[in-house]
């Protein structure tokens, strides 16, 4: 468990330390989602009750997101990992989530591994993570599925 966390899932007020880059790829690939079984969950309705957190950054998110996305900050830096640790704090443990950042090739994010990891450390049971094998734009925008910019 991260040395931010005291208890089960309480958070405290200094950052969480972010190593220097923990590659995408360390998350398990059973806990990825293909785009384009996502966005038919997303159209189909399945998706009800999903949270969906972007965890890249505030232009990308302002450009073009998942509709009903909430923006958490980039979590390759502490005040993003904190924005996110206080978003989920009070969630039940088997809350369904989608993190998604897609602000570069997966290999290079900085931002999903330390977002799945966080939450993964909290305790929780149901999430997933959005494979962009190149970006945002390239691999959802692009192809059609459902985005909207920020109003």
């Amino acid at each position: 468990m991260s040395a931010a966390l005291l208890g089960s899932r309480t958070l405290t007020a200094q950052a969480p330390a972010v190593p220097e880059h923990v590659p995408a790829s360390s998350v398990p690939q059973d806990h990825l989602v293909q785009p384009e079984v996502f966005a038919a969950e997303l159209k189909s309705g399945a998706a009800k009750g999903q949270l969906i957190f972007q965890v890249g950054s505030r232009v990308l998110f302002e450009q073009a997101h998942i509709p009903h996305a909430e923006y958490m900050g980039p979590t390759g830096k502490p005040e993003g990992l904190n924005i996110l640790g206080a978003r989920a704090e009070n969630l039940a443990p088997d809350q369904d989530i989608v993190l998604y950042c897609g602000c570069c090739p997966w290999a290079r994010c900085p931002n999903i591994a330390p977002a799945w990891n966080l939450l993964h450390d909290m305790g929780f049971t149901h999430v997933r993570v959005l494979y962009l094998a190149d970006n945002f734009g390239t691999n959802w925008v692009a192809k059609g599925y459902p985005s909207e910019p920020s109003k």
